[in-house]
């Protein structure tokens, strides 16, 4: 995915009430941007960091600007929970993401179990396939971790793609890792051990696990490679 127009570089002052963070623009101004990010954030939300920011002129938004990355020691992380399923679902299309290749129909955001949305649905000759897309910007050294904060809905979605599976459909749980600094993914069950203890038993009853990494810049995001996984088991 690339960045249609030029992004803002700044500094960051702080995040707070989740969905804000005031930034000091290079050009001095001190300015409020969307954060589109529910989670803590832990270890990318420190004062006077380098961030990059869009701007979006539609004029019913009430904040202009929203925050796009962050610099993270030598790594751009990206922030926006908005890209991930964009970026991911675009991939498949070109076939870049070879376990979700040999499909001949997707679409986004499908209703599906009780009352949730899967990210990319997918339809093969003979069976459906469920892909549900996870942000990840928590790192611990080169560990890429998720989530990093406690996520019932997370859960949630780990019991529809079982489900899913038992329905005789093939069901992917997909982290999508906005950084480039690490080297193995694995479920933070210090956070929400609940989600990991569910997403143990998603792998053991079939669901497959995915994760693919990302080089992040001010000028795009882009998928990189596959990650190892450890979960524990």
């Amino acid at each position: 995915m690339k960045f249609e127009e030029e992004l803002l570089p700044g500094r960051l002052v702080k995040r707070y009430k989740r969905f804000l963070a005031d930034v000091e623009l290079d050009d001095g101004r001190i300015i409020t941007a969307h954060c589109a990010n529910s989670g803590s954030m832990e270890g990318c939300q420190r004062a006077g960091s380098r961030v990059y920011l869009s701007r979006q002129d539609n004029p019913k938004r009430k904040l202009k600007f929203t925050w796009e990355m962050v610099r993270v020691g030598r790594a751009w992380v990206g922030i926006n929970t908005g890209h991930p399923n964009r970026i991911v679902y675009e991939a498949i299309e070109r076939g870049t993401i070879p376990e979700l290749s040999g499909y001949h129909e997707m679409r986004r955001e499908v209703k599906y179990g009780e009352n949730s949305r899967i990210d990319v649905w997918l339809r093969g000759t003979d069976h459906t396939c469920f892909v549900e897309v996870k942000n990840v910007t928590l790192a611990r050294g080169q560990i890429a971790m998720f989530p990093d904060a406690v996520t019932e809905r997370g859960t949630k979605h780990l019991r529809e793609l079982i489900n899913q599976v038992g329905q005789g459909n093939r069901s992917v749980m997909f982290y999508f890792v906005q950084r480039s600094d690490c080297s193995i993914f694995r479920p933070e069950d210090s956070v929400d051990p609940v989600y990991g203890s569910t997403l143990r038993e998603a792998y053991r009853e079939g669901v497959e696990i995915l994760v693919y990494e990302a080089t992040v810049s001010p000028q795009q995001i882009q998928i990189k490679r596959a990650l190892p996984m450890d979960l524990g088991i």
